[in-house]
């Protein structure tokens, strides 16, 4: 009974880290570049159960040897094992503003791969984003709107010197007395990134270090300017996921007050034999 228990109570948990996971989506849904997570459920391995026995062995001398026999298997339940990022391409939005730049995804020499626009992240590492939604700060550098810097190809901030700007295509910044290379980086697997705050993305342990995305054979992008790449949540199925998800913790919820009423009655029903 108490294995049953704590199945059920096992599917509540991953219910509900489910919804945790749809609402951040939600939330997100007007989120430029954000990239809905799905999280993935895993079963607890299966416990194996035998039963012991023993057999007469015909002898003179009365004699038995143990047997064991299969009975089968039973589950404990299920966890949520991780939540995957979907680095589908969003559509993309225009907005007017010339600091705005979306990322258009090509053909990729791998299946799966992405491009990224490099910021430094506050502790002067090099993050990734696909958020071009970037402002000028009063130094006239490109940055995000967190305030974290938008790299070059050199790993430099882009001073644009608060002064008007193009972007080109092939995601160059043109100035009236220079031109310089946005630091576009490409990722042959994204799964490697590990999601941190601010919609940004950082290498995770183990992960393929990102090239440069120009030196890729292969890999087509563009940069559009005065465009945004709008989040790909789907929030009419994100919705749907969400109902389905509160109805299955439902489930699993009124199992526990099951199996809690039949201990209740267990305890009390022993208590008036004794």
């Amino acid at each position: 009974m108490l294995r049953g228990f704590y199945t059920a109570t096992n599917g509540m948990l991953a219910q509900q880290r489910r919804q945790e996971v749809l609402s951040n989506n939600i939330t997100n849904a007007q989120t430029p570049g954000f990239k809905q997570d799905q999280a993935t459920l895993r079963a607890f391995p299966e416990l194996l159960i035998q039963r012991m026995d023993s057999r007469d062995i015909p002898a003179s001398q009365n004699r038995s040897t143990p047997t064991m026999s299969e009975i089968g298997a039973i589950n404990s339940g299920v966890y949520v094992q991780e939540t995957i990022p979907d680095f589908i391409q969003g559509s993309l939005r225009e907005t007017g503003m010339v600091t705005d730049m979306a990322l258009i995804q090509g053909e990729t020499p791998d299946e799966g791969g992405m491009t990224f626009f490099a910021v430094q992240h506050a502790d002067g590492e090099v993050s990734y984003t696909r958020n071009g939604n970037f402002t000028v700060d009063g130094a006239g550098n490109l940055v995000t709107n967190q305030g974290y810097y938008v790299l070059d190809e050199a790993n430099q901030p882009i001073n644009t010197d608060q002064l008007a700007f193009t972007v080109t295509p092939e995601g160059v910044v043109q100035l009236p007395d220079q031109e310089i290379p946005l630091a576009v980086a490409y990722s042959s697997n994204p799964q490697d990134l590990v999601k941190d705050t601010d919609d940004l993305y950082q290498l995770g342990e183990g992960g393929a270090a990102l090239e440069d995305a120009r030196t890729v054979a292969g890999l087509q992008f563009q940069v559009q300017q005065n465009h945004l790449e709008n989040s790909n949540v789907d929030t009419s199925q994100t919705m749907t996921d969400m109902m389905q998800a509160y109805r299955i913790f439902e489930a699993n919820q009124k199992v526990v007050q099951q199996y809690d009423r039949s201990l209740e009655k267990a305890v009390t029903e022993i208590g008036r034999i004794g």
